[in-house]
């Protein structure tokens, strides 16, 4: 049984005639750039994430940009994350002007550590940035209290985490700005780049929509320099035919999160804790095994698609050397990138995929 990572091919096929006709109405109102169908997908994601405001960006990465821009950070300032990211994240930072301070994760959920980051605030810092990584929200009431006690702003990476819940509240995963890919790859997925900000500020949404598009409030005024950072049309009606079936797939793949760790169940398969307070929506579904490239070469072999996210630690890339950071300066994010699998996960998985997975996975490190 040929078993992929992700099988994008396979949603589409659920939702073929959505969006071909969504596709088609767009192309024959040759409304390419804003407009009516992109205002409401940013209205509905808001809604959906229970933020007041979405501004649509062209990724994931300009998001956190624009983000940084409109608070005002950047020479001289420094911003705090997690080690065990996407590259996408600091480079925002980088772009900015910003110094990247990183911090270690905490061991069993490998999300940012509250700790740390107190540990790690000087009078340079300004802002956090928690990264909701596979798909489960950060512990966000100890960074908002120490945001609060220190006068940072929070920065949500939710990237992969869409529809993520809170001590059972969306709302409660958000930050002052919460930025969003819809990567194709991501639980909510667009047909190529896109993203989105969102905020409870109109003062930063209507900053943040001015620097996405030009800096410019109509088409040939305008108030700065800024970017060519915005949502097109076509990816905005995509993902909000999208949305509709978001929750449907999130419970597919908290079905398949269950099954896995159900079989999970001894020291030599360790799947990634989801932290009480917290509901993942399992953009990620990794376990951590003691050889773990011999357990990816033998699922391989039986054609099952792994990954790793994400083999090498950014403090310890070529891009980042310059920081100064040395191995063993965080050890549990160093030890837990030298241990995780991340297994097949989307919703249209049948339960005798997941089973063979289980099966390959169990004889692979017996």
């Amino acid at each position: 049984m040929r078993i992929p990572f992700v099988d994008l091919k396979a949603q589409y096929a659920t939702i073929k005639g959505e969006i071909d006709e969504t596709i088609n109405a767009v192309v024959e109102s040759t409304q390419f750039i804003g407009g009516e169908r992109l205002a409401t997908f940013e209205k509905n994601f808001a809604d959906y994430t229970e933020a007041r405001y979405g501004v649509g960006c062209s990724s994931g990465t300009s998001a956190i940009h624009l983000a940084l821009c409109a608070l005002g950070i950047g020479k001289g300032d420094e911003v705090i994350t997690a080690c065990n990211t996407f590259i996408a994240t600091t480079e925002g930072i980088t772009h900015s002007g910003a110094k990247t301070v990183f911090v270690d994760v905490i061991d069993d959920t490998q999300n940012i550590d509250p700790e740390r980051i107190e540990a790690a605030i000087t009078p340079r810092t300004r802002a956090i940035i928690p990264v909701h990584l596979y798909g489960q929200p950060a512990l966000m009431d100890p960074i908002r209290d120490i945001a609060s006690r220190h006068g940072l702003k929070i920065i949500a990476d939710a990237a992969q985490s869409h529809g993520a819940e809170y001590k059972g509240s969306r709302r409660e995963t958000l930050g002052d700005i919460t930025t969003y890919s819809f990567y194709p790859g991501k639980n909510l997925g667009a047909y190529g780049d896109a993203g989105m900000v969102m905020t409870d500020d109109s003062e930063l949404a209507d900053r943040m929509r001015l620097l996405a598009n030009h800096g410019r409030y109509d088409k040939y005024s305008h108030i700065e320099e800024g970017y060519n950072y915005r949502l097109d049309t076509l990816q905005a009606a995509i993902l909000d035919v999208k949305l509709r079936h978001l929750d449907r797939w999130t419970e597919k793949r908290r079905s398949h999160a269950v099954r896995y760790a159900e079989a999970f169940t001894d020291e030599s398969i360790r799947p990634v804790q989801e932290n009480p307070h917290c509901k993942s929506v399992y953009h990620l579904y990794v376990v951590r095994l003691t050889d773990r490239d011999r357990a990816m070469e033998a699922l391989g072999s039986r054609s099952i698609a792994t990954g790793v996210h994400y083999p090498v630690p950014l403090h310890l890339q070529k891009a980042y050397e310059y920081l100064g950071y040395s191995e063993g300066a965080f050890p549990n994010a160093e030890k837990a990138t030298r241990e995780i699998l991340s297994l097949p996960m989307f919703a249209e998985l049948t339960n005798e995929m997941v089973d063979e997975v289980i099966t390959a996975l169990k004889e692979a490190v017996g």
